[in-house]
């Protein structure tokens, strides 16, 4: 089963995976020629005129755009949060009702397995991509940094790491979703939304006092990015909060395929 699905979802990590990475590998043969010859200086003098609860949001007080790795510590995992949130949503959402969609539920009923073994199996190779995606793009990253500028390897590593939290969150919580229903065409509008939505309030929370409970309702609050910026530090809590949503959200996911009349 666990090889079955690891050939069933590849076409679809490598062109995800591969998009980003020429996406990155484009900024980063691009970005010399953007700060070069005072340029860079320029953009961080423009950015002192923007108020400092949008500069926060971004991570744009803590990091210059003088740099390529400046632009990752700020808007570049921005980017990759995005883009691997949406990815590990929508891996949730459909790595269980597409069998539905595409009628191929009842060749898995005809086998000798459970359904806790088919959602497990699946779980497994779901989270393999996902950690892969990340390990990958993030050896990529640090690469390409090291062979341009001289980046602080153990903050990138530990940056690099901090896109898996909320990614294992949203992916469990698409797949939780999932249960309630047998189109994959309605759970592609909501995946989406959703990540959009926490990631606005991700982005909200950090403009004001009176909105910083919002951070509570969004899964990218689990990357901490800020924290790892000021003091290249991974605090525990943030791994052990993805870990255990995740874990929860799969027992009720479980339990609710269990009782789903499947069509």
């Amino acid at each position: 089963m666990i090889k079955r699905e690891l050939k069933v979802n590849l076409r679809s990590f490598l062109v995800w995976t591969g998009t980003m990475l020429v996406t990155l590998l484009l900024i980063y043969l691009v970005y010399p020629s953007i700060v070069s010859d005072g340029k860079g200086n320029k953009v961080n003098e423009m950015l002192e005129a923007f108020p400092p609860e949008l500069l926060r949001a971004f991570n744009m007080d803590l990091a210059g755009l003088d740099t390529a790795y400046g632009w990752l510590k700020s808007e570049g995992f921005t980017f990759l949060y995005l883009i691997i949130g949406i990815y590990s949503c929508l891996l949730g959402s459909n790595i269980v009702l597409k069998e539905e969609s595409e009628k191929t539920i009842e060749y898995l009923a005809a086998l000798p397995i459970t359904r806790r073994k088919v959602v497990c199996d699946k779980v497994i190779v779901s989270v393999i991509y996902i950690v892969s995606m990340i390990a990958i793009l993030g050896a990529f990253n640090m690469l390409a940094l090291n062979l341009t500028e001289t980046p602080d390897n153990r903050q990138l590593l530990l940056l690099s790491i901090t896109p898996l939290f909320p990614a294992l969150v949203l992916f469990a919580l698409g797949l939780f979703i999932s249960t309630f229903t047998h189109k994959t065409k309605k759970m592609l509008g909501i995946s989406i939304g959703m990540v959009f939505a926490m990631y606005i309030l991700s982005v909200i929370s950090e403009m004001g006092e009176s909105v910083k409970g919002l951070k509570y309702l969004s899964a990218f609050t689990l990357a901490n990015s800020r924290g790892v910026i000021t003091s290249s530090e991974l605090k525990p809590v943030y791994p052990i909060v993805s870990l255990v949503l995740f874990a929860a959200l799969i027992v009720v996911s479980l339990v609710r395929y269990q009782k789903k009349e499947l069509v």
